[in-house]
């Protein structure tokens, strides 16, 4: 039987399913009756071959072993394939065999014994990298990271981006946001001394300023922190009467304040504020208070008419006396009142002359 093998070929002969040799291009011819067999292959990329095991190929062919790249990729590491000089695969079985004629291939090992390593390598080989052999972690600007080997504290992490092996430890970030955080208390149902029930809304902010405590003795801080806010709330509203509540409301705010700094160390925080944002009434309790405020507006606005009433009077007054004391200011009064007739008046017609006489008399 006729065999053609071109120049990007190889083929294994086989008799009687025992490798004899590899066969470079060329023609061959083999008796198949005799027990021959030819198996040609494509001399690129991965040895497909897999009738014989591989060390008989390597150890009994220095033909095939020296047009193969043989890659044994020991125990806690992975392989990148290079196809002449750029990164192609990752390797991660323990051998393989690539044909190393046509296409120049070499493999560069990366140690994933060490966790952090993983951060000297090249971040193009770590986008083909399966993401069960590493742990990417990002610390965004703000945030403070704290790193786990097996549950053990290694190191705090600031803002950047990380890369550890998994292989050999379990490694586990704790992402902490330090930033301000703000906390709004709404609804808070609290009977006063007085035995009135009021709904209060209040805001406070505060921000982590012990990360790794927190982490370590806290478990949902937000929860922890709101609780913390209702308790003062109740304590400090609950001693007043509902007038007292309105009138001192900056003080409650600032009361709040101070209790809240004083539990902060046990919540691993800092208060940077506090305050009431509304104070809501029952609706009978709002009823009567606005009906008070308008009586009380009509009060106050009685008392000013009264005032100005009393004004005017005493102004009549004054000017009455001077005018009983001046004939000359009153001749101008009496002057102006007539102005302020003629101005109202559209035609007069003067029958007889009379009226020319009495305005005569009037003005003199």
């Amino acid at each position: 039987m006729k065999y053609q093998i071109n120049q990007n070929q190889c083929g294994f002969l086989m008799k009687d399913g025992r490798f004899v040799k590899t066969l470079l291009c060329g023609t061959y011819h083999f008796v198949k009756a005799l027990g021959y067999e030819v198996a040609v292959e494509n001399m690129e990329g991965p040895v497909r071959f897999d009738k014989v095991p591989r060390e008989v190929l390597l150890e009994q062919d220095k033909v095939f072993a020296g047009n193969v790249l043989r890659v044994m990729i020991p125990e806690g590491h992975i392989g990148i394939l290079k196809e002449s000089g750029v990164a192609k695969k990752v390797l991660t079985e323990a051998e393989y065999l690539y044909w190393n004629v046509w296409n120049r291939y070499s493999v560069e090992l990366l140690d994933m014994r060490d966790p952090q390593d993983a951060g000297k390598v090249n971040k193009a080989y770590m986008a083909q990298i399966p993401l069960k052999y590493y742990k990417k972690v990002e610390v965004q600007p703000g945030e403070l990271g704290i790193l786990y080997y097996d549950n053990q504290v290694v190191k705090e992490l600031q803002t950047g981006t990380y890369y550890y092996w998994v292989y050999a430890k379990d490694v586990v970030c704790r992402i902490v946001d330090l930033k301000i955080r703000p906390l709004e208390i709404s609804g808070q149902e609290i009977l006063t001394a007085d035995r009135i029930g009021i709904r209060v809304n209040l805001m406070c902010t505060y921000r982590v300023v012990e990360p790794r405590t927190m982490i370590e003795t806290i478990r949902n801080l937000e929860n922890q922190v709101y609780a913390c806010v209702q308790l003062v709330i109740r304590e400090y509203i609950g001693r007043y009467r509902l007038d007292e509540l309105l009138e001192q409301k900056e003080e409650i705010s600032r009361f709040i304040l101070e209790r809240l700094r004083e539990a902060e160390k046990n919540y691993c925080i800092e208060f940077g504020s506090a305050g009431i944002k509304d104070i809501i009434l029952p609706g009978e309790i709002r009823d009567i208070m606005n009906t008070v405020l308008v009586a009380e507006r009509r009060a106050q606005a009685n008392v000013i008419t009264r005032r100005e009433e009393v004004a005017s009077t005493r102004s009549l007054l004054n000017t009455a006396k001077l005018m009983d004391e001046n004939k000359t200011l009153y001749k101008l009064k009496e002057m102006e009142c007539l102005e302020r007739i003629c101005a109202q008046v559209g035609n007069i017609q003067v029958g007889g002359g009379a009226l020319l006489e009495q305005l005569r008399e009037l003005v003199r």
